[in-house]
């Protein structure tokens, strides 16, 4: 059985931090889930998903992992990514969901070989709550199309996205260790420092 990795886009230690709720709708580019239109749809179904741009593939990748096409969703990775995920037996997508939704955003090209695929990305939480997560794909040209090398989303406000190479998985686990740890150890602090207001708060009420 392979092990998903949920990829903190998707909801890694619970899409790992909170979004800010902003529900999606149409892309910068038109090219947003709510718009896809009826031939790319199935040429998704039927593993034929056409990647003549940076933006198609990303929007087939996530249309892919939306509706829980496993083996689609692995196509349209990079040759060594599928090589490099497939030798640790790893999947880098969830669940499908129905009620995720995504939008394609700003395409940055590298050149004439890459290119970063900006997109927005939300579901519900656990109480029903729309949240949603930027992220940043890393997408490369090769012979079948334009294909996925690795994603960077935004971990913690205010600070520079993590990039996860899906090239080099031993190397994305470690990082996604790290974003564990990281996450458990400033929700400690705080905790502490709240412990601390609170205590300083109430020393100040016995001393009036």
């Amino acid at each position: 059985m392979k092990t998903t990795l949920r990829c903190v886009l998707f909801g890694l230690l619970g899409l790992l931090v909170t979004g800010c709720g902003q529900p999606s709708g149409d892309g910068e580019d038109g090219s947003g889930s709510e718009g896809q239109d009826q031939s790319t749809a199935s040429a998704t179904k039927t593993g034929t998903a056409q990647t003549g741009t940076p933006a198609a593939t990303v929007e087939a990748f996530l249309t892919a992992v939306r509706d829980g096409e496993d083996e689609q969703a692995s196509s349209l990775l990079t040759d060594l990514a599928r090589q490099k995920t497939g030798e640790m037996d790893l999947q880098v997508a969830p669940p499908g969901s129905d009620t995720a939704q995504f939008e394609i955003g700003e395409v940055e090209m590298l050149g004439e070989e890459g290119a970063r695929v900006h997109c927005r990305w939300s579901d519900l939480d656990a109480e029903g709550n729309r949240s949603s997560e930027k992220i940043i794909w890393a997408v490369r040209r090769e012979a079948k199309g334009w294909r996925i090398a690795g994603m960077a989303p935004t971990i913690f406000p205010g600070e520079p996205p993590l990039l996860l190479n899906f090239e080099d998985p031993e190397e994305m686990m470690r990082k996604l260790e790290w974003v564990r740890e990281e996450v458990v150890r400033r929700a400690q602090a705080e905790q502490m420092s709240q412990a601390r207001r609170a205590e300083d708060a109430a020393s100040g009420t016995t001393v009036q």
